[in-house]
C-alpha cells in the first residue's frame, strides 16, 4: 500500500512539473494538436477492440445457427448477454453508464466537460457483451462515450481548461465514429450536429486530427475497404428525384415512429421501481423478437449487408418462415415487422439493463425502409423501376438524418460507410427531406430529447450556450441582511445601518420568505422618530415581484427579470425557503466570463 502510494506521488510530482514546462513552452493550441492526436490514437484503438469483441462473441455464438429453420437458442443468448451487462453495471461499475450520447451532453453543459475515470472502458466492455450476444443495440453510442471520456481524462491529466477540455471531449466523439465507421468527415460533423460544438478557428483542427487518426488507425488494422460493400448497380437518373423525395418523406414518418417508440419504451421501462424485474421485463420481450425476427439478433449489420447486395430472400433465413423466403409478398411483410419491432427490440436491450445505441439500429431501419420502399413500388409497378440496392442505401442516409437531426452527418456517413458517393445527390435531397419533415412533430433529436426538456442542452446559440453554463451556485448572493415581520421600524432602522444593501428579506422562524423590504420604498417614514415604535416591518413590507427557484434554468432566470423589470429577485425552495438574491448586474459579470472563457479563439 505505502509503495503504491509512493508511485502514485511520484507520478504527481512528474505530471506538475511536465505541467509547469509545458506552460512555459507550448503555446495552448500547439498542445491540444498533439493531444488530438493521441485521442485519435486511443480512440482508433477502442474502436477496433470493440468491433473485435463483438465479432468474436457473436460468430463463436451463432457459428452453428441453422439458416433453413428456427434457432432456439435465439431465445437464450440476448437474455444471457443483458444479464451479464446489467451484473457488471450494476456490481462492478456502480454507475448509470447508459444512453452514452446523452451523458456526453450533459458531461458537456452541466460537468465542465468531465467524465469519469472509468468510461474510457466500462461502456466499450459491457456492449461488446450486450451487442455479441445478441442485445438489438449498436456500438456506436458505447464508443462516443468511450472516446468522449478519453478525451477528457487525458485533457485533465494535464490540467487543461474546461474550454479546452469540451474539445477534447468532441475530439474523442469524433474518433470514435470515424474508428468504428472509418468515416473522418463524419466523425467530424457528429460532434458539430449531435454534440453541437462550434467548428472555430481553435476546434476545427483538433478535430481533424483526431478524426484523420483514429480512421488510419481503423483502415491499418482492417484494410483499406468500405465498412459496407456495395456495387451500384443502376445509375441514378433525374427522373427519379419524385421518387427519392417521396422515401425522403417516408424515411421522415418512420423516423418520428421510431423516436415516439423508443420514448414510449423508455417510459414503460422507468415505471418498474425493481431493477430487475426490468430485466425480466425487457428480455423477455427482446428474446421474443430476436427468435421470431433473427434479423434484430445484434446489430443486424449482415442483413443490410444483404440488402446492399440486393438479396432480399436472405432476410428471413434463420426464422420459423424461412419457408416462405422465395414469396414477395411474405418478404415485404417481414421487413415491415421488421422496422416496426426494431424499436422496441432496441429499447427492451436498454431498459433491461444492456448498454448499446441507437446509431447502428437508425441505419438499419432506414435501409429496410429504403429497401422496402423501392420493392413495393416496383411489386405494385408504381412508376419507373427502382434499384433496391440504391435505395436501401439512400434509406440508411434519410432515417439517420431525422432520427439524430443530423442530416449532413447522415449523408458523409452513408457514403463513407459504403463508397456511394455516386448517388451523393440523392443523399442530399432524403436526408433534407426526412430531417424537414420529422422536424414539423419532433423539435430535438433523440439524444437531446431529455436535456432540452430539462433546459441542460447546449446548443449553437451563444446566448443559450452561456446561460446553460452558468451555474446559479455562482451568481447568488448571500450578504443580505433578514428582518423579521414583527421587527420594528426602529429595529429596521437599525438593521439599515449595518448593511450596504438596499434590500432585506423578511423571514419567519422558519426561515421562509414572507415578503421583501426596500430601502427606496420606506425612504419617506425611515426619519420619523414618532413612528419608530407605532409601525413593524408586516405594515411595510411588500412582495417580490418574482421568486426564482433553486436550481432554475438562468434562460428562465433571465425571463422573469425581462418581464418584472426588477434588478434584484429572491431565490428560494419548492417550500419557500430563502436562500438569497440574484442580480442582473452579477448574472452580466458572470455571463462576460463564461463567454470569454468558452468562446475566446
Amino acid at each position: 500500500m505505502t509503495q503504491r502510494y509512493i508511485h502514485k506521488s511520484r507520478l504527481f510530482d512528474w505530471l506538475l512539473k511536465f505541467v509547469r514546462w509545458r506552460e512555459r513552452h507550448i503555446k495552448e493550441g500547439t498542445f491540444l494538436l498533439f493531444l488530438a492526436f493521441f485521442v485519435g490514437i486511443f480512440c482508433g484503438l477502442a474502436a477496433q477492440v470493440l468491433k473485435y469483441l463483438i465479432h468474436t462473441i457473436s460468430s463463436t455464438l451463432t457459428s452453428h445457427a441453422d439458416a433453413h429453420s428456427a434457432n432456439y437458442l435465439y431465445i437464450i443468448l440476448p437474455t444471457i448477454g443483458v444479464v451479464l451487462a446489467a451484473l457488471f453495471v450494476r456490481y462492478v461499475v456502480k454507475d448509470n453508464i447508459s444512453h452514452g450520447v446523452t451523458r456526453v451532453l450533459w458531461a458537456i453543459s452541466q460537468n465542465k466537460s468531465r467524465l469519469k475515470r472509468h468510461n474510457t472502458y466500462t461502456s466499450l466492455l459491457a456492449s461488446a457483451v450486450t451487442i455479441g450476444f445478441g442485445g438489438s443495440v449498436g456500438a456506436e453510442g458505447p464508443i462516443v462515450h468511450t472516446g468522449a471520456a478519453i478525451g477528457s481524462n487525458l485533457g485533465s491529466m494535464f490540467r487543461m481548461s474546461p474550454r479546452v477540455l469540451m474539445i477534447l471531449v468532441g475530439c474523442g466523439a469524433a474518433a470514435g465514429i470515424a474508428g468504428i465507421f472509418k468515416a473522418p468527415i463524419a466523425g467530424m460533423l457528429f460532434t458539430v450536429e449531435v454534440l453541437m460544438l462550434d467548428l472555430t478557428t481553435v476546434s476545427v483542427m483538433p478535430l481533424l486530427v483526431a478524426s484523420i487518426t483514429s480512421a488510419v488507425i481503423a483502415y491499418t488494422y482492417t484494410g483499406y475497404t468500405f465498412e459496407f460493400f456495395f456495387a451500384q448497380n443502376t445509375d441514378f437518373v433525374i427522373a427519379k428525384v419524385p421518387d427519392v423525395i417521396a422515401l425522403g418523406v417516408a424515411c421522415g414518418l418512420v423516423s418520428l415512429y421510431f423516436t415516439r417508440i423508443m420514448n414510449m419504451m423508455e417510459n414503460f421501462f422507468g415505471r418498474f421501481q425493481h431493477p430487475w424485474i426490468r430485466t425480466i421485463v425487457g428480455c423477455s420481450i427482446l428474446s421474443g423478437l430476436v427468435f421470431l425476427f433473427p434479423p434484430l439478433y445484434g446489430e443486424g449489420y449482415e442483413s443490410i449487408m444483404g440488402l446492399l447486395a440486393g438479396d432480399a430472400s436472405s432476410i428471413v433465413n434463420g426464422s420459423i418462415f424461412s419457408g416462405d423466403g422465395n414469396q414477395a409478398w411474405f418478404i415485404a411483410l417481414f421487413i415491415l415487422m421488421i422496422i416496426l419491432t426494431k424499436a422496441f427490440a432496441t429499447s427492451a436491450t436498454n431498459g433491461a439493463g444492456g448498454v448499446g445505441g441507437t446509431f447502428a439500429p437508425s441505419l438499419y431501419v432506414g435501409c429496410m425502409t429504403g429497401f422496402l420502399f423501392a420493392y413495393l413500388c416496383n411489386y405494385f409497378g408504381i412508376g419507373m423501376e427502382l434499384s433496391t440496392r440504391n435505395f436501401a442505401l439512400i434509406g440508411m442516409a434519410g432515417v439517420m438524418s431525422a432520427v439524430m437531426h443530423a442530416p449532413l452527418m447522415a449523408i458523409f456517413l452513408t457514403a463513407e460507410l459504403t463508397g456511394g458517393y455516386d448517388l451523393f445527390l440523392p443523399l442530399l435531397i432524403v436526408s433534407t427531406i426526412a430531417y424537414g419533415t420529422i422536424k414539423l412533430f419532433e423539435p430535438y433529436s433523440i439524444y437531446t430529447t431529455r436535456l432540452a426538456k430539462q433546459g441542460k442542452l447546449l446548443t449553437h446559440q451563444k446566448d443559450q450556450a452561456v446561460l446553460t453554463l452558468l451555474k446559479m451556485d455562482s451568481v447568488i448572493e448571500t450578504d443580505f441582511l433578514s428582518v423579521r415581520p414583527e421587527m420594528t421600524l426602529k429595529e429596521m432602522v437599525d438593521k439599515i445601518s449595518q448593511s450596504n444593501r438596499n434590500i432585506f428579506p423578511v423571514l419567519n422562524a422558519a426561515g421562509e420568505l414572507l415578503g421583501i423590504v426596500a430601502l427606496d420604498e420606506i425612504r419617506n417614514i425611515m426619519f420619523r422618530p414618532d413612528l419608530y415604535r407605532k409601525m413593524n416591518v408586516a405594515s411595510f413590507m411588500t412582495s417580490p415581484p418574482a421568486r426564482i427557484l433553486i436550481g432554475e434554468h438562468m434562460d428562465s432566470v433571465m425571463k422573469k427579470f425581462d418581464s418584472t423589470g426588477a434588478w434584484s429577485l429572491p431565490v428560494v425552495d419548492t417550500r419557500g425557503h430563502y436562500f438569497g438574491f440574484i442580480s442582473k448586474g452579477r448574472i452580466f459579470n458572470s455571463y462576460r466570463r463564461v463567454l470569454r472563457h468558452y468562446c475566446d479563439d
